[in-house]
């Protein structure tokens, strides 16, 4: 009897290595990355010896300008439609934060907000963007709102797409996508890391769209082929985690933000509740805040004309000092 239940273990463990080797996907290169993802307009700002973090820097030389900050697993791409209509009026700086993108990984360690923060700060400087408007999404929204307290006097604007950083209620982190919840368990994470996660990013994606048919193959193959960069899948999991830093919103902190800030976000966003973006908004002072119906997640993809449209009218009146009957809105 002992010895049929050990052949039936041994035969199930083979059958479940089988199946992990199968998956298993080694690291894409980045100079390999680089001839797809890459263009033009990509420039690099070196950290150290093999240390890079990818950037684009477009339009107008004397405009005013505006940085880009993703978030979590995504990249600089997720601004395309805003770059494309943005960079005809305004400077605009995307950027890779590190372990993402294009982007090599800096300290995984430490990755976390204050790595971004620093990230964001040497990147502007680097350009010699002494004033800008900085917005970010989902985790690049919490290092916005940190940047803002940490460097309020490099700042002429802030805004928040569906921002990460207030604390959840219990309630909130079972209503997570179950992708974010399973990353959570330690041995899923030693097991997944070197696994062709395709699977389990469509779902991922879907989850961050009110209308899932945005998610397109090749969106699902560019997320999957960046995160498997060098140092990529290791960054990710170390933030999915928790390790680094991350700070928590408190109304007492944000109180401290006076520069001109646009708060957006999606009533469908399953990622984030739409009542975080409120709350954002009622902590900031003066705070202006825009609520998507029947938006997810990504409002600069999926809905990206009237998210321009209520940028570009918050920067020309609150940001700029202009009448509203100035404001230039996007032709599409």
């Amino acid at each position: 009897m002992f010895s049929r239940f050990l052949a039936v273990v041994i035969t199930l463990g083979v059958i479940l290595f089988a199946g992990w080797w199968s998956l298993k996907r080694d690291d894409i290169p980045y100079d390999q990355l680089e001839t797809i993802y890459a263009s033009s307009d990509s420039r690099y700002l070196a950290l150290g010896e093999e240390m890079r973090i990818h950037f684009r820097d477009v339009g107008p030389r004397d405009a005013p300008v505006i940085v880009l900050v993703h978030g979590f697993s995504a990249s600089l791409h997720t601004w395309k439609p805003w770059v494309a209509d943005l960079k005809r009026d305004y400077r605009v700086i995307s950027l890779d934060l590190p372990g993402h993108g294009l982007s090599r990984c800096i300290d995984n360690d430490a990755i976390g907000t204050d790595q971004f923060v620093d990230v964001i700060d040497r990147v502007t400087q680097a350009v010699k963007a002494d004033r800008f408007t900085l917005t970010g999404n989902s985790m690049g929204g919490g290092a916005a709102w940190n940047y803002a307290l940490a460097h309020p006097e490099k700042l002429e604007g802030l805004v928040l797409v569906d921002a990460a950083g207030w604390p959840r209620s219990e309630a909130e982190s079972d209503d997570r996508p179950f992708i974010f919840r399973l990353l959570e368990i330690g041995l899923v994470r030693k097991l997944v890391k070197d696994l062709d996660m395709s699977s389990l990013i469509r779902p991922g994606l879907e989850d961050s769209f009110a209308d899932p048919s945005f998610v397109t193959d090749a969106m699902v193959d560019r997320y999957a082929s960046l995160a498997r960069a060098p140092c990529h899948r290791e960054a990710l999991l170390a933030l999915s985690a928790g390790r680094g830093t991350r700070a928590e919103a408190t109304p007492e902190r944000l109180s401290a933000i006076t520069v001109p800030t646009l708060v957006m976000h999606g009533e469908k966003d399953n990622l984030i509740p739409a009542s975080h973006g409120e709350q954002f908004a009622a902590a900031i002072p003066g705070a202006e805040l825009k609520l998507y119906p029947d938006v997810g997640h990504l409002p600069q993809e999926e809905i990206a004309a009237q998210s321009i449209a209520d940028l570009r009218a918050f920067l020309t009146t609150r940001v700029q000092g202009l009448p509203a009957e100035n404001t230039s809105l996007p032709t599409h």
